[in-house]
């Protein structure tokens, strides 16, 4: 049996479509599908939908949501999403396929950004999910690594019953937590996630600033030495991006991303490694992926 989590906060417009693209869906797999928020809008939206089963959450944040849900779940196979994505076509059936496999624990699936490629910001949507996040996982998966998989959509084995509730990276964490049992991860190209990413700047460093800052949190939460981004690993990888522009205007906006990209693993360094912000201050509402 498969437990479907939808996690979701004030996302009554999105919801309704990421539902419908489960459901929707042809896989043989009995399910439960878990919608988990706390607000009435999202709410009325989701239990329009009669196979919905609703989980109310306190509104304390994604991994606290998640902790309250996973204890409930009756699937051996957990798919996890969010309330403002939505799946592609077979994206289950795809994404279930590396656990004939009993050594594959947990599956990442292939998030697709549905922005423009018209401005700056919506055009590093494409380049970091297609030559930074896509690219990184098919080689670490054909070389049998660790790979982080995505909070987009990720599928695990039902093993894990509580994350680290102050996680900024929920995603990075259950990815390790999973690989630190002994169980291999893997990556499905083909379960495609469409998703809406930032389209300001403003919004785009409140997003990474969690994201990123969540991989400066692995080491404190699990014993894993092995992660996908870092500082480092990231300017190793400059040349790959500057290879992806197809015009001078691409090439210009790709240059900015690398200066902006600096400045946020600076900001991070500052904001946990010094200032210590706690996890509301650094987990900001991000209005424009809505």
């Amino acid at each position: 049996m498969l437990s479907i989590i939808i996690t979701a906060y004030k996302e009554p417009h999105t919801i309704g479509k990421c539902i419908e693209s489960i459901i929707n869906q042809r896989f043989k797999e009995k399910y439960e599908l878990i919608v988990v928020c706390p607000d009435k809008e999202t709410k009325e939206q989701a239990l329009k939908y009669k196979k919905v089963k609703y989980i109310q959450d306190q509104g304390l944040g994604k991994p606290t949501a998640l902790n309250l849900v996973l204890k409930k779940v009756k699937g051996d196979i957990i798919i996890l999403t969010d309330g403002d994505v939505f799946l592609g076509e077979n994206a289950i059936e795809e994404i279930l396929n590396p656990f004939k496999d009993n050594k594959v624990g947990i599956v990442s699936g292939h998030p697709i950004s549905i922005n423009s490629k018209n401005k700056m910001v919506d055009f590093w949507s494409h380049l970091l999910t297609e030559v930074g996040a896509h690219s990184t996982r098919l080689e670490k998966d054909k070389k049998e690594q660790f790979l982080v998989c995505s909070g987009y959509l990720m599928a695990l084995r039902n093993i894990i019953n509580k994350i680290p509730e102050n996680a900024l990276s929920d995603d990075a964490v259950i990815s390790n937590m999973v690989y630190l049992n002994g169980y291999k991860t893997k990556y499905a190209p083909n379960a495609k996630v469409y998703v809406k990413f930032p389209t300001t700047f403003k919004d785009w460093l409140k997003q990474k600033r969690r994201s990123t800052g969540g991989y400066l949190q692995i080491k404190e939460f699990t014993k894993s030495k092995d992660k996908m981004r870092s500082f480092t690993k990231e300017s190793a990888g400059i040349f790959k991006a500057l290879a992806y522009p197809k015009t001078s205007k691409e090439l210009l906006w790709t240059l900015g991303l690398v200066g902006a990209r600096l400045y946020l693993w600076i900001d991070v360094l500052i904001n946990i490694r010094i200032k210590k912000k706690k996890f509301g201050e650094m987990w900001q509402r991000v209005e424009s992926t809505k």
